[in-house]
């Protein structure tokens, strides 16, 4: 089995929901952004999203756009990107590794490249947030030869028609927009999600995370009834911005992290 199914089947045995964290590469500098990766998994993280830096990130709230920014002022591009990921797993083969972004980084990089790079490395499957069903097939094609799980979003208004056509040729999880808008805004209403959810659940064993207005601890647990997993970013990445300033360190992110994770049940 691929990690994200390892992952979700040993999480599955012991009933608790994943938690999926979010950060961007390279914020607020290189060697900070990759210290924030590799403390995730010892403190909670069950499943690392990576955000690759662009400069029009147009489903991204002000906290993710800014971190981007800060990313890309210091350096950040696609290769380090990738370099960030075979340091990680350098001490870690376990932890899945998603990168999650906009199309044009990687047409720029050359969509071929950057699958077998990426798989090289340790990725292990893609959010392409611009790249709807119909338009990732040149890309599908390349990353399912390099084992890449495609990751596809969900949004609450997709219906069961559209459902159709976004299941095929998704793997690895779905991923659950729970808000009409942009990251970091507005906060999810699981009440009015369920059923949607549960319409989902009965066309795919697909896993389920939910992420786009998970702020806190409490939106953590309220959403971890409903899906697999839990995707937390604005957040996080808002702790990160100060690493590197007046001293502060990553112990804000840890300590965070861990608390969103204990929410959710005991560690595996």
């Amino acid at each position: 089995m691929s990690r994200i199914e390892t992952t979700f089947e040993a999480l599955k045995k012991s009933e608790r929901t994943a938690l999926v964290t979010f950060i961007m590469a390279g914020d607020p500098d290189h060697e900070n952004s990759l210290k924030v990766i590799k403390s995730l998994p010892e403190s909670g993280a069950d499943i690392i999203e990576i955000g690759m830096p662009f400069t029009d990130p147009a489903a991204d709230g002000l906290t993710i756009q800014l971190a981007g920014q800060r990313a890309l002022k210091n350096g950040a591009n696609m290769k380090r990107t990738i370099e960030m990921v075979q340091d990680f797993r350098s001490g870690n083969d376990t932890t899945p590794i998603i990168l999650m972004g906009y199309a044009n980084p990687l047409y720029s990089y050359g969509l071929e490249q950057f699958a077998k790079d990426a798989a090289l490395a340790g990725v292990d499957g893609l959010i392409i947030v611009d790249l709807p069903p119909e338009e990732d097939g040149e890309l599908r094609g390349y990353t399912d030869a390099q084992g890449l799980d495609m990751i596809r979003l969900i949004t609450p208004t997709t219906d069961e028609k559209r459902l159709e056509k976004v299941l095929d040729g998704a793997s690895g999880f779905l991923y659950y927009v729970s808000i009409t808008g942009v990251t970091g805004t507005a906060k999810a209403d699981s009440e009015s999600m369920k059923p949607h959810l549960d319409m989902i659940k009965s066309k795919t064993n697909l896993p389920i995370a939910i992420g786009f207005g998970i702020k806190t601890p409490n939106d953590a647990q309220e959403m971890s009834h409903l899906g697999d997993a839990v995707v937390v970013g604005s957040s996080i990445v808002d702790k990160i911005k100060d690493i590197g300033n007046n001293g502060e360190d990553i112990s804000d992110v840890t300590t965070l992290v861990s608390f969103l994770s204990s929410v959710l049940g005991a560690r595996i």
